[in-house]
């Protein structure tokens, strides 16, 4: 069963307001707070109090930020007051975050501008951002913008959000610089910012070219930001960015670089990406790992990842076990992803269930599900409902399904409406629908336009279409000039293009091509090649293959085989070779046998061999009466 969505990367495009896990965090030291030494901590406190009891404004300073970071608020305050009283902005920026893990956000405000104004960076990224939660944006910008020029990372990041927030062209610019310094949130989204930037509005690819005057440059340039949104996607992921991880295994799994891929997938799930750990599974699956591809397909799927349920109903329904494979699919649509409906739908038609088939079907197709809705179309015309099945037909059309505008086509050819039915082909054709491009194709031949007709008759026998390749052929064939004929055996000319398109479509079993493959190598002399292809079309149940296998018999001298295969091609109602059958027995003295061949001639035609038959028949009729 095909799984709908199967392998889809479905990321988020949410803006990020506040770093993850990065609040605002106590100063240690002067400016910032640093990471306690955990070996000998208790020493180190008492040296600390000992030297705040002193007096020591930068030892108040540092054990406050030390206690605030254990938790002790009680402990801290007073130590931090006591340095900020002597002038210690550092202390003054922890007093701030003291006071706003009290609830107290404008004590903490206070505090704050009073460390930024002394020059604490890490205290002017506290109020910008407190600014900013208050709507306040001018002053929110004002104070980060502060912090950031002071080299602060998450200053930076916090002014980048707010300028792009804004749609400020400036906003890249801070985002790469606190990229730049390691922030990892800020390194992801600008990763995300250059994939975006990288697409035209159209959805192609920067550098796509597009005349014969473009020298590449922009092509150059798609791929170096390509290079550049991997690299932040490495920064990021290394410092433990699960979608960043995640992004990257999406990039090397494109690139083929599976085991790669495969280590940043295992990262991310490992992190809690349920998408990580779903595209993982898929990888595994294609590896023919099924059994480990399924556990991570387990553990997404129990995180809501609704693709993943998916996967597991497609795998448990392959096996046979549609119990199951109904459970992970109602969770697919559980998790919100309509594709549970629609596989669902698949599920119980493959049952025969038809009525619960078309249930599914609506709810994916309701829900906007384009496949569904054409399945669901087809479902209702097959049951006569032309009426209901034609607004669902239209909806997934116009929703970008190129098989239902297919059988749009074949809806409104149905009725007679050629004109609407040909716009319909016209559009599946478009976007490469190999069908439709051939009913164009013989559309514009009927009306006479070649040039349009050979172009869709291009495209069609170049995606596979056998007939499409027999018709592009007989239009180039019926502008070749006329080729003398030659004697058996003589190879005289190498094959043209209409003979390869022929022989294209006499390869995928097209019995009229095979036919006249096998007539072009008799024409050029190549007697055992037609011989093949008047067999091959034979045996397929061609009549002109069997009659014309037949001539080449006899010209041989093999009249008895030839024979065979003309009385194949009589039964199969070829006249004229009922009409040599008739001829072969008439010569044989078989007289009664060459005179019921002559009725069957006779009766088959075309005109000019009833005319034939019927002057030999009344003479056998004569022999045998008299």
């Amino acid at each position: 069963m095909d799984v709908m969505g199967d392998k889809a990367t479905l990321f988020e495009t949410g803006r990020f307001v506040q770093p993850s896990g990065e609040e605002a965090t106590p100063d240690e030291s002067r400016d910032e707070t640093a990471d306690a030494v955990e070996t000998g901590e208790a020493v180190e406190e008492m040296r600390l109090r000992l030297a705040a009891e002193a007096g020591d404004a930068e030892a108040m300073s540092v054990l406050g930020a030390m206690l605030l970071r254990r938790g002790d608020l009680d402990g801290a305050e007073p130590h931090l007051r006591a340095a900020t009283a002597e002038g210690d902005r550092a202390a003054a920026n922890n007093l701030g975050v003291l006071l706003h893990q009290r609830g107290y956000p404008d004590d903490a405000a206070g505090w704050w501008r009073v460390a930024a104004v002394a020059g604490s960076a890490a205290a002017a990224h506290a109020l910008g951002r407190h600014r900013r939660e208050c709507g306040d944006e001018p002053a929110a910008e004002y104070w980060l913008r502060q912090s950031a020029e002071q080299g602060h990372a998450l200053g930076a990041y916090a002014l980048a959000d707010l300028l792009e927030h804004r749609g400020d062209a400036g906003a890249e610019r801070w985002m790469r610089a606190a990229a730049e310094r390691g922030h990892r949130e800020a390194a992801y989204r600008l990763a995300r910012a250059l994939d975006q930037k990288e697409c035209e509005p159209g959805g192609e690819r920067r550098g796509s070219v597009t005349d014969g005057d473009q020298d590449g440059r922009g092509q150059d340039s798609g791929v170096a930001v390509r290079a550049e949104a991997e690299q932040w996607y490495r920064q990021a992921a290394a410092r433990g960015h699960r979608r960043a991880a995640l992004h990257l295994g999406t990039i090397l799994e494109k690139r083929g670089d599976l085991k790669e891929a495969g280590r940043w997938y295992l990262t991310s799930a490992k992190d809690g990406e349920a998408r990580a750990a779903c595209a993982l599974g898929f990888l595994l699956r294609d590896a023919g790992d099924t059994e480990n591809a399924a556990i991570w397909w387990l553990r997404a799927a129990q995180e809501g990842d609704g693709n993943a349920a998916n996967a597991l109903g497609a795998l448990h329904a392959e096996r046979g076990q549609t119990q199951t494979a109904e459970r992970w699919y109602r969770a697919a649509m559980d998790a919100g992803d309509d594709n549970g409906a629609y596989n669902l739908a698949l599920l119980c038609a493959e049952q025969g269930r038809t009525a619960q088939a078309e249930q599914w079907y609506r709810r994916a197709a309701y829900a906007g599900h384009r496949e569904a809705a054409n399945a669901l179309a087809i479902l209702l015309l097959q049951g006569g409902d032309t009426a209901g099945a034609e607004p669902w037909f239209s909806k997934a059309a116009e929703a970008g399904s190129v098989d239902a505008a297919f059988n749009l086509g074949i809806l409104f050819a149905g009725r007679g409406e050629e004109p609407v039915a040909l716009r319909w082909y016209e559009r599946a054709a478009a976007a490469g629908h190999t069908e439709a491009a051939l009913q164009v194709g013989i559309a514009r031949l009927r009306d006479g336009d070649e040039q349009e007709a050979e172009r869709h008759l291009r495209c069609a026998a170049g995606g596979g279409s056998a007939e499409a390749a027999y018709r592009l052929a007989a239009v180039l064939d019926a502008r070749r000039p006329q080729q003398p004929a030659h004697e058996l055996g003589e190879i005289v000319h190498e094959k043209t293009e209409c003979e390869e398109w022929y022989e294209r479509a006499a390869t995928q079993g097209h019995r009229r091509a095979q036919v006249r493959v096998g007539m072009l190598a008799a024409a050029r002399g190549d007697v055992v090649e037609a011989a093949r292809w008047y067999r091959t079309a034979a045996e397929a149940g061609s009549r002109n293959g069997a009659f014309n296998l037949g001539l080449l018999l006899a010209r041989e001298g093999s009249e008895p085989e030839a024979a065979v295969w003309w009385t194949r091609a009589a039964d199969a109602g070829h006249g004229r070779a009922a009409l040599r059958l008739a001829l072969v027995y008439t010569r044989r003295g078989e007289l009664a046998e060459g005179q019921r061949w002559a009725d069957r001639a006779v009766s088959l035609g075309p005109a000019e061999v009833s005319e034939r038959a019927a002057r030999l028949r009344d003479a056998l009729r004569e022999e045998l009466s008299a």
